[in-house]
């Protein structure tokens, strides 16, 4: 029964707290060496399907497996590594007494410089954890997270607190992970995150599965292309035109928003002659996110997930 190829995987799971469903019936795989992107908006359920694969809580109806066991077992979680939004660590230690410690829950760990090196914490392993700052902090989590040589590792929204070159940094390193054989699990409010990095794309809303697929389906659901260019035309004025769902200004730039592509193209270049420095786009996964979920609301109108 299911995916005999999935190392982690939820079967018709349904959760309920009260008379609130948080999952209902939800089917969802994880493959060895892939990254799946798990993103809905908030009460969609997210957190409460990661709690059923690790074992933390369990479902109500149907199954929740880890490597084909219970995911409760101590054998199949120290096989995992999870990064969570909130993480209490003792503030006293410092980085490498922690990653130390933490190395020493697993049969196979990672070496201390490998860890240090992965994470980018090598400055910080004499820093005591309090003393750090949140984005350190953040990183010091992700060090712990690997540390165990995980097959399966679950990151909750990691590049939170991060400036630009250390979200860079971890996505390089998570690319590194998954190209090794190493299986994630990621849930993030940065869609562009998702773009760049899932192999596969599961959207959750009040519950439910509403789509799942490679980024490019994702993005197929959404039929609104985004055409890029300088113009000569006033913003005023292409946002009367009736081709043109949306326009907004991005410096020199125009970006506009529509349905009708060619039409539109063809009534921009008679317009404006000297019309320059064109694209055309697919909607990106943020529009597509947007429109999922928002018809997945208006179709099943129901109490919220958690």
């Amino acid at each position: 029964m299911g995916d005999p190829t999935a190392i982690a995987r939820l079967e018709k799971a349904t959760k309920r707290y009260g008379d609130r469903t948080a999952l209902d019936g939800v089917n969802l795989a994880l493959r060895r060496g892939e990254l799946l992107a798990l993103l809905g908006p908030n009460g969609a359920g997210k957190t409460t399907a990661i709690s059923l694969l690790l074992g933390l809580q369990r479902p109500d109806a149907g199954l929740a497996a880890l490597f084909g066991t219970d995911p409760a077992r101590l054998e199949a979680r120290r096989r995992l590594g999870v990064m969570l939004q909130d993480a209490m660590l003792q503030a006293s230690l410092c980085v490498e007494e922690l990653i130390r410690l933490t190395s020493s829950y697993y049969p196979r760990p990672r070496a201390l410089a490998e860890v240090a090196a992965l994470a980018g914490v090598r400055e910080l392993l004499a820093r005591r954890y309090g003393k750090l700052s949140g984005g350190q902090k953040r990183r010091v989590q992700f060090a712990l997270a690997i540390c165990g040589n995980p097959e399966i590792l679950f990151l909750d929204e990691p590049t939170v607190g991060l400036d630009l070159d250390a979200r860079r940094s971890l996505w390089k390193t998570v690319r590194e992970l998954v190209g090794t054989g190493c299986s994630v699990v990621l849930t993030t409010h940065y869609l562009e995150e998702a773009e760049a990095l899932a192999d596969r794309v599961a959207v959750l809303a009040r519950g439910r599965i509403v789509a799942e697929g490679s980024v490019d389906a994702i993005r197929a659901h959404v039929s609104q292309r985004r055409i890029r260019c300088i113009t000569s035309i006033g913003i005023d004025v292409l946002r009367g035109w009736p081709e043109i769902d949306r326009a907004e200004r991005d410096g020199e730039h125009l970006n506009l928003f529509t349905e009708s592509a060619e039409a539109t193209l063809r009534r921009l270049l008679a317009a404006d002659p000297s019309l320059r420095e064109l694209e055309v786009q697919r909607a990106g996964l943020a529009e597509a996110f947007v429109e999922i979920t928002g018809s997945a609301a208006r179709e099943t109108p129901q109490k919220e997930a958690a």
